[in-house]
């Protein structure tokens, strides 16, 4: 009961002040997603790690027992077992869904210091299609089926090579991050 005047005199000076608190889980707007590394950085941070464990099972199976090393091994080898086997492989999946939001952050440029052409559909469509990947890895990382790893590592493949082909894979890195010509119409 002694807390009930103290709620409505927040309530009252909330009102008063004509602000109200935001939902729970919504992110201040002063703090918008914003570039912290170039595209290569980026790359080689979230998609390039986590698909390579997408890729490993295909080979080896998650659930299988593995053992911790210790800490003087390093900290992947010493914490191994902490999240590991199947539940690595789904956190890779999402990891793998999530960097197609961090590659279309507006502001973001490659390494040669061209702006990300996230206002092209091809590469919109690229970033589109590595979420889905990651999210199809996902789902079968959950069921645990190393068929269907196989089978999904194919669809992470295709949705690198979608973003790679016209806009990394040059000889001159000054050509990276301008793709084929965009259509005239």
């Amino acid at each position: 009961m002694t807390r009930l005047p103290g709620l409505l005199a927040a309530t009252v000076l909330l009102a008063a002040c004509g602000q109200a608190p935001p939902p729970a889980g919504t992110p201040p707007s002063s703090e918008a997603a914003q570039p912290h590394a170039n595209l290569a950085q980026l790359m080689r941070g979230v998609p390039f790690t986590f698909s390579n464990i997408i890729f490993d099972a295909q080979s080896a199976d998650p659930g299988a027992t593995r053992q911790g090393g210790d800490i003087s091994e390093g900290a992947t080898a010493a914490y191994r077992s902490v999240y590991g086997g199947w539940q690595e492989v789904e956190n890779s999946a999402l990891a793998l869904a999530e960097s197609a939001n961090l590659i279309m952050i507006p502001g973001r440029f490659c390494e040669n210091g061209k702006p990300v052409p996230i206002d092209r559909d091809d590469f919109r469509a690229a970033a589109t299609g590595l979420r889905d990947a990651g999210l199809a890895a996902y789902k079968a990382a959950q069921a645990k089926d190393l068929d269907a790893m196989v089978d999904v590592a194919g669809v992470v493949s295709e949705a690198c090579a979608a973003c790679h082909e016209p806009y990394r894979d040059f000889d001159n890195p000054a050509d990276r991050c301008t793709g084929a010509p965009a259509a005239v119409e």
